[in-house]
């Protein structure tokens, strides 16, 4: 989920030792960020320019996780204080796989760092057409309807890449997983609202669909794209 960066005077960026080893830390804070630690790690050593950020007052009404951009920089945002869907997303992991849905989370907001990073957020690959909006549409409303189609297209992308680290990393938990994103995605779902995904993970419900290649951000653009003509 992309990050709006409005209010990052009143937010707390650490790098990943500080983050490790603060003790300012709430339990749930250190919970998520010690599953999320591969994926922030494996960020780092391959050059990706990743801060974790920790909001430091209450933000109940937050996504628990969230990627912003800003100067060039991805930031992975914890907001998790004051905020009853933190320990409630954990509560509806599988048993047992808390970590691996907690790498499978962080992964996701890679897949939009990689976005920001290559200048292509909210882009298309080539060959594929500009949205439009219904007719009738006020210019305020058509602006709505246009980003959240940008949107969704970018959480479906972003599902994608996690599913591809959950892949290389924890192959047999994929199936699993998979269901369980699938079911997090069904929650209270909108059909072509912003997090509206299913297109995409129905295509990813075969793992084979994402392997074959290096790179888990050029397994999901192969299969996002293939995906970018069922999402409607």
């Amino acid at each position: 989920m992309n990050k709006s960066l409005n209010a990052w005077a009143a937010l707390a960026v650490l790098t990943w030792t500080t983050v490790v080893q603060a003790a300012g830390l709430t339990p749930l804070e250190q919970r998520w960020v010690e599953g999320m630690s591969p994926v922030i790690q494996q960020a780092r050593s391959s050059g990706l320019p990743l801060d974790v950020v920790v909001q430091p007052q209450d933000a109940p009404d937050a996504a628990p996780l969230a990627l912003g951009y800003l100067n060039g920089r991805c930031k992975l945002v914890l907001s998790l204080r004051g905020n009853p869907e933190g320990q409630a997303t954990l509560d509806r992991i599988p048993a047992g796989l808390t970590d691996s849905a907690l790498e499978l989370m962080a992964a996701h907001e890679l897949g939009h760092c990689r976005r920001y990073l290559d200048g292509v957020w909210y882009g298309l690959p080539a060959g594929f057409s500009a949205d439009r909006a219904p007719a009738g549409l006020s210019p305020e409303l058509e602006r709505a309807y246009l980003s959240m189609k940008s949107t969704r297209r970018e959480e479906g992308y972003g599902d994608l890449v996690a599913l591809a680290w959950t892949l290389q990393r924890h192959p047999a938990q994929y199936a699993t997983l998979h269901a369980w994103l699938v079911e997090e995605r069904t929650r209270d779902r909108l059909p072509g609202s912003h997090h509206d995904t299913l297109a995409w993970l129905q295509l990813a419900g075969n793992p084979k669909s994402l392997s074959g290649s290096v790179s888990m951000f050029e397994a999901a653009a192969q299969v996002w794209a293939k995906g970018l003509g069922d999402e409607e």
